[in-house]
């Protein structure tokens, strides 16, 4: 390229030939974005990585296993030199002109003919980013854009989101909600927020927002699921977008299937935003990995609101205490003792447990303690809800880590 200005312009490359030559970790990230595209994308190089490779072996791209060769660029509409060899790169930029054929030359950009912006996606809008060759100046103004896109900082107003938006929050931190999810809460009329939901997000709504604390709804619980149903449903069909905003993941004990299926025979569309579950994110925040190879091959979720020998309970606990792995109990600090002895009849009393309260947030706190002792631990420590209970041999693993700043 002469000189540093640029024509910003978007390529249909949907069935064209690209040809990317060299198959190192620089083509490893274009690729993804050209296939995307719907480019017919084949690289050109004697070895490549394994996600290069991965690519090639789903049939995603097409690998000629050999150095660049005259020809090599016939019928292409775009052209990658990423090689870490710069002989090769000017050759294919020098061929690629010749040919008149627009060429990225990764290791030097201004001596190609095209250059690769900094990209980024929201809600079906693409953005591209050039500063010039400075490219921490073009990343760091993208990924602005971008978040301010994402937090409502920036209106977007292309298609106004319809119907209800079940949303996985995370298990407390605000910044652990995904970035779709913060995307739709940014868009919402009326946010429906579950007790556990990360407050601080509520905090960041536009005044016009009405948000409804599903905590403060009277009548029983039965009766407080009939509630929210119809609140969604009702504020849905006056044709405001509703986000249910929910602590975790909707799925996982978050009664989100409930939601779903009265919105459905009340034909409200919904969107359903998974979200970092607090039985895997809690533990994994304090250090306890709830799958660990050669300690544990399976991990199991058991909810804690009924006692092991309560009719209603329709967990198999003694199938659970001969089990070797993980039991993550979630609203179990009531029951801890009951379900601590309903897994001692399989498991040893010195079955290391930690009771992870309020985690992911500033008040996190972690208890160590084992099944023999976790009744008492849970008293003597004063342990209130919301905290997880995780069972095995992982639990003991943090006491191995060296001390961390």
């Amino acid at each position: 390229m002469h000189g540093e200005q640029h024509y910003l312009v978007g390529l249909d490359l949907s069935g064209r030939r690209v040809v990317v030559v060299g198959g190192g970790t620089v083509a490893q990230r274009r690729l993804p974005r050209l296939v995307a595209a719907g480019a017919l994308v084949e690289v050109v190089s004697p070895g490549v990585t394994p996600a290069v490779q991965g690519m090639v072996d789903a049939g995603e791209v097409t690998w000629h296993a050999r150095e660049y060769a005259d020809g090599d660029l016939d019928g292409a509409w775009y052209v990658l030199a990423c090689t870490s060899d710069p002989g090769v790169n000017a050759r294919v930029t020098a061929d690629a002109e010749a040919r008149r054929v627009f060429c990225v030359r990764a290791d030097v950009a201004v001596k190609g003919t095209a250059v690769t912006p900094a990209v980024g996606e929201h809600d079906g809008l693409l953005l591209g980013v050039l500063a010039g060759g400075h490219h921490r100046r073009s990343a760091g103004v993208r990924d602005g854009v971008l978040a301010a896109l994402r937090d409502g900082s920036i209106a977007d107003h292309h298609d106004r989101p319809a119907g209800v938006a079940l949303v996985g929050g995370g298990p407390g931190d605000p910044d652990l909600i995904t970035v779709r999810g913060r995307r739709l809460l940014a868009r919402a009329d009326v946010v429906v927020a579950d007790r556990l939901a990360p407050r601080e997000l509520l905090d960041e709504l536009p005044p016009h927002v009405e948000v409804v604390d599903a905590a403060k709804i009277p009548y029983g619980r039965a009766a407080t699921q009939e509630f929210i149903n119809t609140t969604l449903v009702d504020n849905a069909k006056a044709g405001k977008f509703v986000v249910r905003l929910k602590g975790g993941d909707p799925y996982v004990f978050g009664r989100g299937f409930e939601e779903l299926v009265a919105c459905a025979e009340a034909g409200v569309p919904v969107t359903v935003v998974p979200g970092v579950t607090s039985a895997f994110g809690v533990p994994a925040l304090a250090d306890v990995p709830v799958t660990h190879r050669g300690v544990a091959h399976e991990v199991v979720v058991v909810s804690g609101h009924v006692a092991p020998d309560d009719p209603r309970s329709l967990v198999d606990w003694d199938a659970l205490a001969r089990l070797k792995g993980t039991v993550v109990i979630l609203m179990g600090v009531e029951r801890a003792g009951a379900f601590a002895a309903a897994l001692r009849a399989g498991r040893p009393g010195d079955t290391p447990v930690s009771v992870i309260q309020e985690g992911s947030t500033r008040a996190q706190r972690v208890v160590p303690s084992t099944l023999d002792t976790l009744a008492a631990d849970v008293a003597a420590h004063g342990v209130r809800p919301p905290a997880i209970i995780v069972v095995g041999p992982v639990a003991g693993l943090a006491k191995e880590l060296p001390l961390r700043a």
